[in-house]
């Protein structure tokens, strides 16, 4: 039987990240131990648009870009980049939305975006929440 020079090697390559896709698909699923303990993703809820008592959020959007959002009785105060932008609330379907003049912060509690009203245009996207800041 001839054996194929490096078809050692190339099996042992696929048998490698046959194993990373297996503990990839644990650590999905809640599975991956840290120290001992199970670390799992606990969703931090945005509150109710009419709370009185503020409540900050960070996120870190695509590209690690962080962006800081402090909520309290139907306003947001978003901070990206160096600039803060005071927004209002606006009730919609299946989500949220902070506007002003210049910006919006919109999304769902699990995925936001920061985008130029008007254009559009993404100043922060896929932004998911980390933790909470006060």
């Amino acid at each position: 039987m001839k054996v194929e020079p490096g078809a050692n090697r190339r099996k042992r390559r696929l048998s490698i990240a046959a194993i990373g896709l297996t503990a990839l698909g644990a650590c999905t699923l809640g599975a991956c131990t840290h120290g001992g303990q199970t670390a799992s993703w606990t969703p931090i809820a945005r509150p109710s648009p009419d709370d009185l008592v503020p409540m900050g959020i960070a996120y870190i959007c695509e590209g690690r870009k962080e962006v800081a959002v402090v909520y309290a009785k139907n306003r947001a105060s978003v901070t990206f980049d160096g600039k803060t932008w005071r927004m209002e609330y606006q009730p919609i379907d299946g989500g949220f939305r902070y506007v002003d003049t210049t910006n919006e912060w919109t999304g769902r509690d699990d995925l936001a975006a920061l985008r130029e009203n008007g254009t559009h245009r993404p100043l922060a996207f896929n932004c998911r929440p980390t933790r909470r800041t006060t």
